[in-house]
């Protein structure tokens, strides 16, 4: 029998012990043993652990750890799975798919509304009261529900738009119809001020936050949410994998378990909702839940870390401050993010033409050198350069 075979037919325990542990310096010597793993991983008989509750902050809803993040899960199937095994939360939006993922997670919830907590978000151009109300409820229809347990500012939530008065009228019409329970807000660029302007807010009209935070977050973004959720903000990471980049960095083996356990060793996240595309991904995310995160589990990070620094964007937005045509750096890095590490194109382009044309690294080409400057090292004018070629 070979190396691999052999590999291939160790026993549950050792296959759980590499999973939940992290790679260790052995691990990481050979990409048999890695090509075991998945294999073993996919076709191994795999034994659900316990779900592990945490509060959802003033909502207190008690949700999972480990929440479904359905954004690119083209099956109802999985998410039933899911369901199934005590995953209580499944994070949607109404833009996702073209609102085919709402739909997606609507026939996932048959017969399981009364148990899991439904979050969507809406659509990032709305900007009057009446198109928000609408696009709610065709989230709802979508949903094939009554009422969403928790409707979100789209991510491109900042420290202005978050105070708009056309959402909060919206949500509050909405929330006295019984059509929604809880108000959130979503975001992705520059995250330590917008959590800390919704903790700041003395009205409290938002209940939970949705934002950004991994490994590579600064001590700042901690330090904010850590304030928030004193005030009872209630904290979900998203974002928790780092975009997911392929690398040869770790022998093959994924970083993605210690870069959620990571997520999850802090108290005031109250759960992470990483994106999941099918079984093998749900059984690797899903079986962190209450297992600790611990030495192994760093130097995996550590690796990942260093090896998808080139190329992986903060999304802190300080750089937009030297750019003198107003590009939106953030979101062209994060269109990039979702077709280099998520690989997925659809979602790519169209978080990339939600840009108004001034927005976009088009503008670039109207300058003769790059005044921006990522304070992590990023080369911004390659990046924009990359956008240009896959969106023009």
């Amino acid at each position: 029998m070979s190396q691999r075979d052999k590999l291939i037919e160790m026993n549950r325990r050792d296959f759980l012990h590499i999973g939940l542990m992290g790679a260790t310096s052995t691990l990481m010597g050979g990409n048999a043993l890695a090509e075991a793993v998945q294999e073993y991983a996919e076709k191994a008989p795999f034994t659900f652990p316990p779900p592990v509750y945490r509060t959802l902050g003033r909502t207190g809803l008690k949700v999972s750890v480990v929440g479904f993040g359905a954004m690119l899960t083209p099956e109802p199937e999985v998410i039933r799975v899911a369901f199934e095994h005590g995953v209580n939360y499944v994070n949607t939006s109404r833009k996702y798919m073209a609102g085919k993922n709402e739909e997606i997670v609507g026939k996932a919830l048959q017969g399981f509304r009364h148990k899991v907590f439904v979050a969507t978000k809406i659509q990032t151009e709305l900007n009057t009261k009446e198109a928000i109300i609408k696009d709610v409820e065709a989230s709802l229809k979508a949903l094939g529900t009554d009422y969403i347990d928790i409707i979100q500012l789209d991510a491109n939530a900042d420290k202005e738009r978050i105070f708009r008065a056309e959402p909060r009228e919206a949500f509050t019409l909405l929330k006295k119809q019984g059509k929604i329970r809880f108000c959130g807000a979503a975001v992705h660029k520059n995250p330590t001020d917008v959590v800390n302007a919704v903790a700041a807010d003395p009205s409290r009209f938002f209940d939970t936050i949705l934002v950004s935070y991994n490994f590579k977050s600064g001590k700042e973004l901690t330090d904010a949410i850590t304030r928030a959720a004193e005030t009872g903000l209630g904290i979900i990471a998203m974002k928790s994998q780092v975009g997911g980049y392929a690398t040869t960095a770790l022998g093959g083996l994924s970083p993605h378990q210690a870069a959620l356990k990571w997520v999850l060793n802090n108290p005031h996240i109250a759960l992470a909702i990483p994106g999941m595309k099918d079984l093998v991904e749900l059984k690797e995310n899903i079986a962190v839940m209450g297992v600790p995160l611990r030495a192994a589990d760093q130097r995996t990070l550590r690796i990942y870390g260093a090896a998808v620094q080139p190329y992986y964007c903060h999304l802190c937005g300080s750089c937009e401050e030297g750019c003198p045509r107003g590009v939106e750096i953030s979101t062209v890095n994060r269109s990039l993010m979702y077709a280099q590490g998520y690989r997925n194109p659809e979602l790519a382009g169209a978080t990339y033409r939600e840009l108004p044309a001034s927005a976009t690294a088009a503008t670039c080409l109207d300058c003769s050198a790059c005044t921006a400057r990522c304070i992590n090292g990023l080369d911004i004018s390659a990046k924009m350069a990359q956008a240009r070629q896959l969106w023009g």
